[in-house]
């Protein structure tokens, strides 16, 4: 465990739209340097850094499918997104000297490594910030899904889901005041309430396993930084 960091190791899942800022579509690079920034930042503590990347800045599966293309190959085309979202970020983080490997679930030799577990382990255990694209590889998964199973197979201490805001809330926080931020939930309440965290399967996952989820934002500077250390506004879910 880093001096000062609450974890040893965690897995941040980001989304693909986070990485669009105030842009309607793609990668704005002022804020994926912004976020490589963060996260060079949170690595500098010690903490072991795991990423799972979304792909809805690009393209999203399940949108395809609502439009009449067949569910699968969507969900696919949205998995290569991910690589894309994924191969952008370890050159913003190499920029700022930290290193990182993407692995994808989708085996693609020339473009990254292949999803590995022994040597994901090993980059991590090297100092290595680790980005895992391409979904679990298969299609009816999401991202969320695919971030928690990667956040058991690490032996990560927490799965880390950057939002626009700063935890959940009984409401939509920016439609309504009186909206009330949870300091902590259960995996039951939220798959009972079906509060929007993350899907039903991956709530079930993580609750199966006991694996602690934060959900905290990511807009702030600085925030993965507090949020390694145990100091960012937050929920906790266990």
């Amino acid at each position: 465990m880093g001096q000062g960091t609450k974890y040893k190791r965690l897995l941040l899942k980001l989304s693909g739209e986070a990485l669009m800022g105030d842009d309607d579509y793609g990668i704005n690079i002022q804020t994926g340097t912004n976020f490589a920034k963060d996260i060079a930042n949170a690595r500098a503590t010690g903490v072991e850094l795991a990423i799972v990347v979304g792909g809805g800045n690009i393209f999203r599966g399940m949108q395809g499918a609502a439009k009449g293309m067949d569910r699968a190959n969507a969900d696919y085309m949205g998995m290569l997104a991910t690589v894309m979202n994924g191969l952008a970020l370890e050159g913003l983080l190499n920029e700022q000297g930290v290193d990182s490997v993407v692995m994808s679930a989708l085996p693609m030799p020339v473009v990254c490594a292949s999803y590995n577990r022994k040597q994901a382990l090993a980059h991590l255990e090297a100092g290595k910030v680790v980005i895992f694209t391409g979904g679990t590889g298969n299609p009816f998964f999401t991202t969320d899904t695919a971030a928690t199973l990667r956040a058991i197979e690490m032996n990560c201490d927490c799965l880390a889901k950057a939002t626009q805001v700063d935890g959940v809330y009984s409401a939509d926080p920016k439609k309504d005041p009186d909206a009330r931020r949870f300091e902590t939930l259960d995996y039951d309440t939220i798959l009972s309430q079906d509060l929007k965290i993350m899907d039903g399967a991956a709530i079930a996952l993580a609750r199966d396993n006991k694996l602690p989820l934060i959900i905290f934002s990511i807009h702030e500077t600085g925030n993965l930084t507090k949020m390694v250390q145990g100091q960012a506004r937050s929920t906790i879910v266990t």
